[in-house]
């Protein structure tokens, strides 16, 4: 095959071609480094907020405003700017996709504010009179939205010098290739420029999810060359030729970042793609906490988090009962709770407890199904509980007991479990960690009603699995908790 830089090479290898392609270039940055931009733009932007904030306060209180007047302040700083960077994760404010929109931008600024609002003033109302200033979050709440608004406006990769796309081929033409090409357009669609995709003879020519085939590993680096490709995601290594291979390696060699496709799948979505895993599979079994005693401590941290969570869950569940027992009994005739047999840590199985929303024997002509969107077997009191999550309060019973934890994978009906292990590759891998009332599927996925839901929540599922820690189940919480509060939970 011809070298597809050969009209022109001459050309490029002048130092005069050469210096003024360097100077047209364009930092091509990695998801990580333009999302530490965004996180350092922000920090700069919060610190910019409390300062004027306190300065505001300052003479609102006819305080001096003098260093040592802000050095005294410096939990202000550090408090919110551990808070911002925490509500903006839980927002979504880093993903790249929702960072590239400006209208979801500015409501997720909104959200994150008056959540802001709300920490402070608990806060506010549980410590001593003096240890926090009453009106500062007000001042702040308005100038955060304003700078952190014209950071995200302007940030400089989007007004030039670091916005280029990354230039990426994609090394292999097969299903997992059509994956990733979908999955960059829908989850990073300003931040990835595939210039094409590598692969054998025979396929040469062809189009895979609208991007061609142009070329096989003999003309790997010249791509690399003329199209200052800076990243090669790699769909299957056990398909690679020995002469793709080396041309992979020489490209590693130079420089030029080498990425399984699963891996940019899993960072780019929060989903771990199983049915292309092939011979990556043992990506679902190491967790970036499996090794030493990083694990166990998290575990041990997780289950006092759940003992005390749950404990004062019970206790509120105790006084909102009597009403909501009153309501269910009013809507519909049967009992208040009901149990189910769900399959929990390692296929034990146990009874899970709920509010029931549904009529009584609502399953007896049709045995196990999924319940779905609108079903007409959820009774109006129990439509109301599901969209707030309240008929899943008595869970916590559970979470008390040890059957399951505050987060964790949803516990599956052992007559679906049996049927989806058969369908699905590693369903089971589920049972390696304590299912929770809530989890990373429930809050980044709509309510599932079938077998290719439960496929895609699967894949969120695993994805906690291998990243699972406290900060997540914090961030997963504060998800759900939004989710109820905006009548969102089903």
């Amino acid at each position: 095959m011809s070298n597809p830089l050969s009209d022109s090479s001459g050309v490029q290898d002048t130092p005069l071609y050469q210096f003024v392609n360097r100077r047209n270039q364009r930092l091509q940055l990695q998801i990580s480094e333009r999302r530490l931009l965004l996180m350092l733009g922000d920090v700069v932007a919060v610190i910019a907020s409390v300062l004027v904030s306190l300065r505001i306060w300052a003479l609102v209180a006819r305080y001096e405003f003098t260093l040592d007047f802000i050095l005294d302040q410096t939990n202000l700083f550090i408090i919110l700017i551990g808070v911002w960077l925490f509500l903006a994760n839980a927002n979504d404010l880093y993903v790249l996709r929702v960072a590239a929109s400006r209208s979801q931008t500015f409501q997720r600024l909104l959200i994150i504010n008056a959540q802001m609002v709300v920490v402070y003033l608990v806060i506010f109302f549980l410590s001593p009179r003096t240890a926090l200033p009453r009106l500062f979050i007000l001042y702040y709440a308005v100038t955060s939205l304003v700078f952190i608004s014209a950071w995200r406006y302007a940030r400089p990769f989007l007004l030039g010098w670091a916005s280029s796309p990354r230039h990426t081929l994609i090394v292999g033409a097969n299903g997992a290739a059509s994956a990733i090409i979908k999955a960059l357009a829908e989850y990073a669609p300003n931040e990835y420029a595939v210039k094409g995709i590598i692969a054998m003879p025979g396929d040469v020519g062809t189009v895979i999810s609208g991007v061609p085939v142009v070329g096989t590993g003999a003309d790997l680096m010249n791509f690399v060359t003329r199209d200052r490709v800076s990243e090669l995601i790699i769909t299957s290594t056990r398909s690679l030729s020995g002469e793709t291979f080396q041309a992979v390696m020489d490209a590693y060699e130079r420089g030029i970042t080498v990425i399984p496709m699963t891996l940019l799948y899993e960072r780019i979505t929060g989903r771990v793609p199983v049915e292309h895993l092939s011979d990556d599979w043992p990506i679902v079994l190491l967790t970036p906490q499996a090794i030493g005693s990083t694990q166990r401590i998290n575990q041990i941290l997780k289950r006092m988090f759940d003992i005390v969570l749950s404990l004062i869950g019970l206790a509120l569940f105790a006084v909102i009962l009597p009403p909501l027992a009153l309501l269910i009994k009013l809507d519909s005739p049967g009992s208040i709770f009901y149990s189910q047999r769900r399959v929990g840590l390692n296929g034990r199985i146990f009874n899970i407890y709920k509010l029931r929303s549904m009529i009584e024997n609502a399953e007896a002509d049709t045995g196990a199904v999924f319940s779905y969107r609108d079903d007409p077997r959820v009774t109006r009191v129990g439509r109301f509980m599901r969209r707030t999550r309240l008929d899943e309060l008595p869970q916590l019973f559970n979470v008390l007991r040890g059957d399951m934890s505050l987060v964790g994978p949803r516990p599956e009906r052992p007559e679906h479990m049996a049927r989806l292990t058969e369908k699905i590759p590693f369903y089971r891998t589920r049972l390696i960690v304590r299912p929770g009332m809530s989890g990373w599927a429930q809050v980044r996925y709509d309510y599932g009603s079938n077998d290719v839901d439960a496929l895609i929540k699967l894949e969120y599922d695993l994805y906690y699995i291998r990243h699972q820690s406290v900060l997540l189940d914090l961030n997963i919480i504060l998800r759900t908790i939004g989710k109820a509060l905006a009548f969102r939970g089903v």
